[in-house]
């Protein structure tokens, strides 16, 4: 190998190869196919990671770091949680539906999950959350399993979903602000991706 081809693969470009850039969200049809799958593969601590991940808006690194009591103080899931986000200290409350408190409750009694624990450790013992690294190849596979590209989306297309679908269908910003947990109105356009053609499509459905 010339002194020329060991240079390019030293300083080759951490990104080379990987689409990189805003993940997007996840359709409701696509969401509902990977619900099915782990449900047909009675996987209870994925189909639980999966729907709190869509219910909560959280980041990756806080969805990992949940805890029982976060969710489930009394041993069955709330209604309603507040989680303190761990990259800006701000906590955010965010609501659990129907089945996504089921699918929490199941993984409880299966797992045998008592308060105080990790909701999801992984592989390094029972004292230690599961691994954003992880949760990832987690996600991965689930794309994967529905015929969805994995290098498309990410850990935060979980993240944008619901916020995804609340904009579109109510065009109300500062409720998805609130739920994302940002502190500038500014942070929540560029997260969602929101365009001036967006914003006059909302206008158009409003008569005065």
């Amino acid at each position: 190998m010339s002194d020329e081809s060991r240079e390019s693969i030293r300083h080759a470009p951490w990104n080379k190869g990987k689409l990189i850039g805003a993940k997007p969200p996840l359709r409701p049809n696509q969401v509902w196919s990977i619900r099915t799958r782990l449900l047909i593969e009675r996987r209870a601590r994925d189909l639980a990671l999966f729907n709190l991940a869509i219910d909560s808006e959280l980041r990756g690194c806080d969805v990992v770091a949940l805890r029982v009591e976060d969710v489930a103080p009394s041993g069955y899931a709330l209604d309603r949680a507040t989680v303190r986000q761990r990259k800006t200290g701000r906590p955010v409350k965010f609501e659990l539906t129907d089945q996504t408190r089921q699918a929490v409750d199941d993984f409880l009694k299966a797992a045998g999950k008592r308060p105080g624990e990790y909701l999801f450790n992984g592989r390094r013992g029972p004292d230690r959350p599961m691994t954003t690294r992880q949760y990832s190849r987690l996600l991965r596979a689930w794309m994967a399993s529905i015929g969805l590209d994995p290098k498309v989306l990410g850990t935060h297309s979980l993240r944008r979903t619901k916020a995804t679908l609340i904009y579109r269908r109510t065009g109300n910003l500062r409720a998805v602000q609130l739920l994302l947990g940002h502190t500038k109105i500014e942070s929540t356009v560029r997260y969602l991706g929101i365009e001036v053609d967006d914003a006059l499509a909302i206008a158009e459905q409003v008569e005065v």
